[in-house]
């Protein structure tokens, strides 16, 4: 068999660990993969994924989750001036320590 891939625009490059890491279900190394390919400045929220992921909320949060468990995934919850939380994402290519 032979398998031809254009990769002529629109392409990023990424480490392929996540992906061999087999305690990662295909779910999770699919939106860790999804995260990885998004601006920096992007919405990360669970608002922001669902909305361009098909699948709900609960779903998502269940593979952030797992993400978070395997260290590909670190949200540090900041209080801001007017009691309201803001969350910074940081995703990691491969388990951080």
């Amino acid at each position: 068999m032979k398998i031809i891939t254009s990769r002529d625009k629109n392409y990023m490059v990424m480490s392929n660990y996540h992906f061999k890491d087999k305690r990662l279900s295909l779910k999770a190394k699919g939106l860790l993969s999804l995260m990885l390919s998004l601006p920096n400045e992007w919405n990360y929220s669970l608002l922001g994924l669902t909305s361009i992921c098909v699948e709900s909320g609960d779903t998502i949060r269940n593979i952030l989750k797992e993400l978070k468990d395997y260290k590909c995934l670190r949200v540090v919850e900041q209080r801001q001036v007017d009691g309201k939380f803001n969350y910074e994402y940081i995703i990691h290519e491969s388990p951080y320590e």
